[in-house]
């Protein structure tokens, strides 16, 4: 098999989205390898990013932060952008190792039909930002009622600056969000699928790690995290794909960027892992209702969550075709 056979090789044909992984070439050594490979071209490849952006900031001439803060630049704009660069890595972290050490072709992390289905992308964008705006919209009221003005407190940066950092985060953030929705709800239950039938347990262990990887800011923010999660691993399976969270994380994180830059708050530490308990009960019903949604218009789309059988592109050319088409719609950006 491994002398004989082709470099790379898809799962079979009628595969869920965990099982992508099962392509025959999965060897313990192989597993381990890939392990190792993603732990690995992550840290570099951010350490990487990270050292070229301090060095090209360096040259346009903006300061490093003060000693023992936690951000890297002074301009908290300049510092989140870098950040956001810097975990942008996971998407050729893990491709690259899929495909060197899965032998799989590294588009079946994106979906079960080899690739992102950008029209199904734009379809679970237009459910996500409306519903998004109104879950922050809620939220905000809601602690406006509870503690005033305070809430809003901050300064308003000038409206070049405000327009600047507004393009930075709705370029960047898609390729963040998408980056830990290819780790967290792509690799690892595909990982964990590889020698496991059911995908829970890689859906569990991810969505624990999903949350950690936040910090751990208080329990609200901690259970906030690993309900969303829950509720987004299950999508991705029943949808047979990673465009379902991608919309929404990305809403999600362009929402939180900008409503941030706008109240002056970005030089705030926080992340999801500091979120109230407010922010958790709103979660509560936004999560279901969106996945929900987007459950059924996948039904009514025909968009498949299994991937097609191999046989129509060529028997063993580890092509993955698309089970079923996706109807058009609005494309979406990043």
């Amino acid at each position: 098999m491994y002398g004989n056979g082709p470099a790379v090789v898809a799962a079979p044909g009628g595969s869920r989205y965990h099982e992508q992984a099962r392509n025959g070439r999965q060897g313990w050594l192989r597993r381990i390898g890939e392990l190792l490979a993603v732990v690995g071209l992550l840290a570099a490849a951010m350490v990487v990013v990270t050292g070229l952006g301090l060095l090209g900031a360096d040259a346009l001439g903006l300061e490093s932060a003060a000693d023992g803060a936690e951000q890297l630049l002074a301009d908290p704009v300049a510092d989140n952008a870098l950040g956001l660069l810097g975990l942008a890595v996971g998407i050729p972290a893990v491709m690259v190792a899929v495909r060197w050490c899965g032998s799989r072709p590294a588009g079946t992390l994106a979906s079960v039909a080899g690739r992102v289905r950008w029209r199904w992308l734009g379809v679970c964008a237009a459910v996500a930002f409306p519903l998004m705006a109104v879950q922050m919209g809620a939220l905000a009221l809601w602690e406006w009622l509870a503690e005033g003005d305070e809430v809003f407190a901050g300064d308003t940066p000038a409206a070049g600056r405000l327009l600047l950092g507004a393009v930075l985060f709705a370029v960047l953030v898609p390729f963040q969000a998408s980056a830990e929705e290819f780790v967290f709800r792509g690799w690892l239950p595909q990982f964990f699928g590889g020698f496991l039938r059911s995908p829970w347990p890689g859906v569990a262990v991810a969505s624990v790690l999903f949350a950690l990887a936040h910090g751990f800011g208080g329990w609200s923010g901690f259970l906030l995290l690993c309900y969303s999660a829950g509720w987004w691993g299950w999508l991705v399976i029943r949808t047979g794909g990673l465009e379902v969270v991608m919309a929404m994380h990305t809403a999600n994180n362009v929402f939180s960027f900008v409503t941030a830059l706008v109240f002056g708050q970005l030089a705030d530490a926080g992340t999801a892992a500091d979120a109230p308990w407010q922010a958790l009960v709103v979660e509560l019903a936004c999560a279901p209702a969106y996945c929900l949604i987007v459950a059924r218009l996948a039904d009514a789309r025909g968009v498949a969550s299994t991937s097609a059988s191999t046989s129509a592109s060529g028997s063993g050319s580890g092509s993955v075709a698309e089970a079923a088409p996706v109807p058009a719609a609005g494309p979406q950006a990043g």
